[in-house]
């Protein structure tokens, strides 16, 4: 026999291709169970409640179970949670599976389409230290607003309509990233509210803070927080959700298609 010849018929070559295929094989049938271990089992987009039935996955051996330790405490397995019974406000474009919904409520507090959000905990995200990352900078005395840059605080808060909406009370840091999550404005009647900084663009020369996602008259209606200096995970949803229905739903305008 040859080099390499292990019999008649088979080389060490021939057994190192057939490793290869059957070790191909099972990567590809890992990664096709590891895929499935999150966003299934899916489920119908239907409005009702009670229509959505999880769809049962046909593949091979569906691995039901995924467990994360949290860092608060306790566990989280996927795949058991119970489905999303919230009822949706909006109704079918069209009677097939995946057509579009049209609100039928007011879009930018009904959770549906940009303003939808996700049913996150309602705890703070933890610094490493465990307290809340995101803290107004009355509480974050280590930072501050550099010269080169302009001070929001006091400045005037307008909406897309150029109209004055609020006032610039206080700026809420990320103490983990060192950056600004969003502004805390004072709204006249109706408390106080937070806007993500990346909704607002600064105009130091005029002195104000356009918010260009909402109308000044609807910068009272952005949902508050249970605690004047602590945001959870749940209301910063809740609260960028607003804005994202803003985005498209602040004017009819915005919502019709553009030609």
């Amino acid at each position: 026999m040859e080099i390499g010849a292990l019999t008649e018929y088979v080389d060490a070559a021939q057994v190192v291709l057939y490793v290869f295929w059957a070790f191909f094989f099972a990567l590809v049938f890992y990664l096709h169970q590891e895929g499935k271990r999150e966003g299934y089992p899916l489920v119908d987009d239907l409005p009702r409640p009670e229509g959505r039935k999880p769809f049962k996955d046909t593949g091979p051996l569906m691995l039901l179970k995924k467990t994360f330790k949290l860092r608060e405490g306790g566990e989280m397995e996927l795949l058991t949670a119970a489905p999303d019974e919230r009822p949706i406000a909006a109704t079918r474009a069209a009677s097939h599976p995946g057509a579009a919904m049209v609100p039928s409520g007011n879009p930018m507090t009904d959770g549906v389409g940009p303003g939808s959000w996700a049913e996150r905990k309602d705890i703070p995200d933890a610094a490493i230290d465990g307290t809340p990352k995101l803290a107004p900078m009355r509480l974050a005395t280590d930072f501050h607003v550099i010269d080169e840059d302009p001070d929001p605080r006091g400045m005037q808060v307008v909406g897309m309509d150029d109209d004055v909406g609020g006032t610039v009370s206080d700026i809420w840091v990320d103490k983990g990233e060192y950056m600004i999550r969003y502004l805390e404005f004072d709204v006249p009647g109706a408390g106080k509210r937070l806007v993500p900084m990346t909704r607002v663009v600064v105009h130091a020369d005029k002195n104000q803070v356009k918010v260009i996602s909402v109308r000044a008259d609807q910068l009272a209606g952005v949902p508050t927080t249970k605690d004047p200096d602590v945001v959870t995970r749940l209301e910063e949803d809740r609260i960028c959700a607003y804005y994202g229905g803003g985005q498209l739903f602040a004017t009819k305008r915005r919502s019709e298609p553009l030609l």
